[in-house]
């Protein structure tokens, strides 16, 4: 109803839906990184006296080729299943970012819960003999033990939140680099038992294959040509709609959304704020964790790490794969895997054409730069339509006599 009991009949515009204003947002964020990727090849290939300006355009054919632009039908189906494996730990971590954004919070310690999970994770596939305990249920303990550390880790900057209203930011930073070195001292204590010294500089934890401890398959790594695919993407895709569903159909995941609005508000309706503070961080590190588990225990990965130096850029990609999905969990699927579809491209692109390999990582780079516009172009999209009802109510020097003096006008 507008302003003197008028009906407000006006419907929003489609393209000025909520859900729609996220989809248009995230495919102009998309098109805009492609354009500005397809206009550094084009200058590479200008200034290079050994290429074309065709050159160029096949090169952005290519990345946006993803897996189809390997050749062969067999490179094609092997690039494609490695894809859906990989943009499983990239789905989990994206979860990680977006449900903490949903409550209000921003979680950078994606990196560091990543990496507590893969320490549990792998530390409970590897100690335990299949000899004694069938491997099943090592594999089972194993993937709770990740998931329940990147829980109690991500309840660290949820409790410093909560308790002394510390930006969780700061303690996230912090909590990613002693996750780093824990990990690095728990692993390099324990001998030949956890770690394989490679001859680089960079340590191999030895596979969970090596035990028996193996993620099942369902025949996915042969339909897609002996790929590392099994039913790791099943698990993630499962528990993005299970958290979409508690977030949009339960009390829970209302009260974890009216915190993340405003906390004052949601304290003076009777709910815990400083409690859901705390779950929403536990949760999202639960999460994060959980996709370390799941590339772990795949059974064909090393898990590697350079000690002091990085940590794991799936945990910091899981921001852009948040923001181009509007914090969507089922938006997030999507989102993660058009990331590793445009970076399986990438890899094709030094593969197919003249440009080196150093190009296509740059490609991706300003793709995900983009998607931090996402919630700007959205936001955008909604204060036109929040113009525009606005332009809907009537004004009163405007208004007939007639409305003003009824029951129930303007001035009523």
């Amino acid at each position: 109803m507008s302003n003197g009991n008028v009906p407000n009949t006006e419907k929003t515009p489609f393209l000025k839906k909520g859900g729609v204003a996220s989809v248009i947002s995230s495919l102009v964020c998309i098109l805009g990184g492609l354009l500005i990727g397809f206009i550094v090849l084009l200058l590479i290939s200008i200034f290079n006296k050994d290429m074309t300006v065709s050159d160029s355009l096949k090169g952005i054919v290519t990345v946006l080729g993803g897996p189809f632009s390997a050749g062969s039908s067999q490179n094609i189906l092997f690039q494609f299943g490695n894809m859906l494996f990989n943009a499983t730990p990239l789905i989990m971590t994206g979860l990680s970012v977006a449900i903490a954004f949903k409550t209000g919070l921003f979680n950078i310690g994606a990196p560091g819960q990543y990496l507590m999970g893969a320490m549990g994770s792998l530390i409970v596939a590897l100690s335990i003999p299949t000899s004694a305990v069938p491997a099943w249920i090592v594999w089972i303990l194993a993937f709770l033990a990740g998931t329940a550390l990147g829980v109690l880790w991500g309840m660290i900057p949820g409790f410093f939140k909560a308790k002394f209203n510390v930006n969780e930011v700061i303690v996230c930073i912090m909590t990613n680099w002693i996750a780093a070195n824990v990990v690095s001292w728990v692993f390099k204590a324990t001998g030949d038992t956890f770690v394989n010294i490679a001859e680089t500089k960079v340590n191999f934890i030895r596979k969970t294959i090596t035990n028996g401890v193996k993620t099942p398959t369902l025949g996915l790594d042969k339909l897609f040509n002996s790929s590392y695919l099994d039913i790791s993407i099943m698990i993630a895709t499962a528990i993005a709609v299970i958290l979409y569903v508690v977030m949009n159909k339960t009390t829970f995941g209302y009260e974890l959304k009216a915190c993340g609005f405003n906390k004052n508000a949601s304290k003076y309706a009777g709910m815990n704020e400083k409690r859901n503070i705390v779950l929403s961080m536990a949760i999202a590190g639960g999460l994060a964790a959980c996709g370390a588990a799941l590339w772990c225990l795949n059974g064909s990965q090393d898990f590697k790490w350079e000690t002091y130096s990085s940590l794991p850029s799936v945990g910091f990609n899981g921001i852009p794969a948040a923001l181009l999905a509007s914090n969507n969990p089922i938006g997030v699927i999507f989102s993660a895997i058009f990331l590793k579809f445009i970076d399986v491209g990438g890899s094709n692109l030094s593969a197919q054409t003249s440009f080196n390999e150093y190009v296509s990582p740059l490609i991706v780079a300003v793709i995900i730069y983009f998607s931090g516009f996402s919630k700007f172009i959205k936001d955008m999209l909604s204060k036109n339509r929040v113009k525009k009802n606005v332009s809907l109510i009537p004004d009163e020097d405007k208004v007939p006599d007639e409305a003003k003096n009824t029951e129930g006008g303007s001035k009523a």
